[in-house]
């Protein structure tokens, strides 16, 4: 079984990881000293087989060096709603924790009922549940747990949301007499009793502001870029590809970690939500290896027409990077029409059996949001993992 180390970036000059590529090996830093040191692919082997490739089973932080997380103090407590139980689990495995012990079941008549089975008074709690389809059953299901927590008297609460459902209404686009439902479901987050949410890749960042606590923004960014790392592609012969002219600022953040590679804009002009049509692109891929970068793919009708316009215009090979794989039909039809060299994405949103496709390779995040819940607890910084 194969096993993907990453320590420091490769040296090797046919490797994407460059100068601008982010240290790890730094020894002041529990992440710098390896949050990604082991990622074992699920199954056997590691090659992409018939249902893709799973890069998703974490090892315990002590097992890589680390020092003993917080939980030998009993203070720090970590639920998982039905959304993402098996994301939760690998985040408590880092943490070299159980998850904590909670009955959730519906009702005859689809009301959700929670209850927490082990004390939490005066605990920080932490709460894995992605508000990923069904967006409206879990999201409120994440609400009523947070209220059980309240109501147990538990120390903090954290919302911990690795794919945040709503993001996108976050503005009113066409002329008003819309919802901004985003900050909606940030006020509702926060009167149902939560202290703190962490949150991956949001889909913009002025979301942040729609909560009246704290919110950690985590980027799923180093746990992409590390396995990119791993591959033999010569940073001379990569261009990172932003799908559209919203995700410019995204597109060229991770340019700058992958070598400093140039950057290339897909211009196109959305007629309707989840429809979209391609304009021509700005930039130069003829020959190149073009890396598209977006938060999440949903219908994958952005990253596909991208991706027919990218080889239209010479583009050697294509290879998709998102955080968020909502892979709504008919995404999966698109993304496996061959277009892809490979889709690289994350399992903040689990990625069901009948949605997988050879070319498909999901990254776990446990690493990095395990990381995260530690710093907090232990009121230590959580940006400086992203520096």
């Amino acid at each position: 079984m194969a096993c993907f180390i990453k320590i420091s970036p490769p040296s090797s000059s046919c490797s994407l990881a460059g100068h601008g590529h982010a240290s790890t090996s730094s020894s002041s830093s529990r992440l710098k000293r390896g949050f990604l040191q082991c990622v074992l692919p699920r199954g056997a082997g590691a090659g992409a087989g018939a249902y893709g490739s799973q890069y998703s089973d974490v090892l315990p932080a002590a097992a890589m060096g680390l020092p003993p997380p917080p939980s030998s103090s009993g203070r720090l407590r970590i639920f998982s709603g039905t959304a993402n139980p098996t994301l939760a689990q690998e985040v408590a495995c880092y943490l070299g924790m159980e998850l904590g012990r909670v009955k959730i079941k519906r009702f005859a008549d689809g009301e959700l009922y929670v209850q927490l089975q082990e004390s939490v008074r005066g605990c920080d709690v932490f709460l894995v549940q992605p508000t990923c389809p069904p967006a409206n059953e879990n999201l409120m299901e994440l609400l009523i747990m947070i209220d059980a927590c309240r109501r147990a008297s538990a120390k903090t609460i954290n919302a911990v949301v690795p794919y945040f459902g709503y993001a996108r209404a976050d503005r009113k686009m066409r002329g008003g007499r819309e919802s901004i439902a985003a900050k909606l479901v940030a006020n509702l987050i926060t009167e149902a009793g939560a202290h703190r949410v962490l949150a991956c890749d949001l889909h913009s960042g002025q979301s942040i502001g729609y909560f009246d606590i704290p919110v950690d923004h985590v980027y799923g960014q180093p746990v992409i870029l590390d396995y990119l790392a791993s591959k033999t592609i010569c940073p001379d012969e990569v261009v990172v590809v932003s799908p559209d002219v919203g995700g410019v600022a995204r597109a060229r953040a991770f340019a700058k970690k992958l070598s400093d590679a140039p950057l290339a804009i897909v211009d196109k002009r959305r007629q309707g939500h989840n429809q979209s049509e391609v304009v021509h692109l700005i930039g130069d891929v003829r020959g190149k290896v073009a890396v598209m970068v977006d938060d999440m793919i949903d219908t994958a009708g952005t990253v596909s027409q991208g991706a027919e316009l990218l080889h239209m215009e010479g583009a050697r090979a294509v290879y998709a990077c998102s955080t968020h794989a909502v892979l709504s039909p008919p995404a999966v039809e698109r993304l496996s029409s061959g277009l892809f060299q490979e889709v690289i994405v994350t399992n903040t949103v689990p990625v069901l059996h009948h949605r997988s496709f050879p070319q498909l390779t999901v990254l776990s995040v446990a690493n990095l949001l395990g990381e995260t819940i530690w710093r907090v607890h232990d009121d230590c910084s959580v940006s400086s993992i992203f520096q």
